[in-house]
């Protein structure tokens, strides 16, 4: 007995992410099915030790498919994942289009799981952004224990973020500075190779970006309105894990020894902390790992019961794909989805 899942955008960094994650982790399906739009249609994705051949998705029928998992952009998601649930699919999206809606849950299993209740309204569930995703999932434990007043983050984010197209340009103008080639720019608004970017997303009329502004609702719906938030997002020449600074200030004293062991403990965590010469985590070093990695814990000692601490994590996973089979792996181990199908 097993599950029918489609996976929408199947082509993609993230769709092909989430095919490969299903494989890994055993999700239980009967039948997994690739879409994409019809310039992908009869392109060959990689699940397990199987080759798919990739549908359509404008023609497709999920009326017999348990699980949606939609990667193809917001505009995409906008059109079909209400289409979707209607015909009794539940969706998982990983774009923006749903996030902020009052009846579709905002889910990271570590931190919510319980808000996944809230589906059946209109069979679909917002995965979220991938630079809140990692940090959520490092605030949650340490919340619990003292009560964030406020948080102040910095975003390091690889270009694998904005796409396949990103990743092109960074290796052609990485290429086109070592060749004394022309550096050209049509993805991001400056040059990405060997630069940082202070703008991800669209601007808002508060001078804030999108970007920033996505990690404070975000973490206020997940975790706690009463959260303060701000951010700084910024794109670096990395190809694949995005890096936060994060400075936190809590309601109760909470020591780096004490945060240290909650973390331990924490679902999804893993810190990795010696105060030497490379005792910490990279993105290098995140990229194809599941969980979300914590370094530098440390006392701010400019603010009243202040920490500061360094998060890494693999934004194609945690950030997006991961977290997206997570929500599922919570629908089908809470028989929240309609009753398996038998295998053919």
């Amino acid at each position: 007995m097993g599950y029918k899942v489609a996976v929408v955008g199947a082509t993609g960094n993230v769709g092909r992410e989430m095919l490969d994650i299903l494989a890994e982790r055993a999700f239980p399906a009967d039948e997994v099915v690739a879409l994409a739009s019809r310039r992908s249609q009869g392109q060959d994705v990689s699940f397990g030790d199987k080759i798919l051949k990739v549908k359509v998705l404008d023609t497709y029928d999920f009326s017999d498919t348990d699980i949606c998992l939609m990667s193809a952009g917001g505009e995409a998601s906008k059109e079909w994942s209400p289409r979707i649930g209607q015909q009794g699919c539940v969706v998982i999206d990983n774009s923006s289009a749903f996030r902020y809606d009052s009846d579709v849950p905002l889910i990271v299993p570590e931190v919510n799981a319980d808000a996944v209740e809230g589906f059946a309204k209109r069979n679909i569930i917002a995965n979220p952004n991938c630079s809140t995703a990692q940090l959520v999932v490092a605030l949650k434990p340490l919340h619990e224990a003292a009560t964030i007043k406020r948080v102040v983050v910095s975003t390091y984010q690889s270009v694998s973020g904005a796409g396949k197209d990103a990743m092109d340009e960074l290796f052609s103008q990485t290429r086109a500075v070592f060749t004394a080639g022309e550096v050209v720019t049509k993805k991001f608004t400056k040059r990405i190779a060997f630069n940082v970017i202070p703008h991800i997303d669209v601007f808002m009329e508060d001078g804030y970006t999108k970007e920033e502004w996505k990690m404070v609702a975000e973490t206020k719906k997940m975790l706690d309105p009463k959260i303060k938030l701000t951010a700084t997002a910024v794109r670096v020449p990395v190809f694949i894990g995005h890096a936060e600074a994060v400075n936190v200030e809590f309601e109760r004293p909470l020591s780096p020894e004490q945060a240290t062991e909650i973390l331990r403990n924490a679902p999804g965590v893993l810190v990795i902390d010696k105060r030497e010469n490379g005792g910490y985590m990279t993105p290098h070093e995140a990229a194809g790992e599941d969980a979300t990695y914590i370094s530098r814990i440390r006392e701010d000692a400019t603010v009243e019961n202040g920490l500061n601490f360094w998060c890494v994590s693999d934004n194609l996973r945690k950030g997006a794909a991961l977290n997206a089979v997570q929500i599922a792996e919570v629908l089908v181990n809470r028989k929240l989805l309609g009753k398996a199908r038998p295998a053919a």
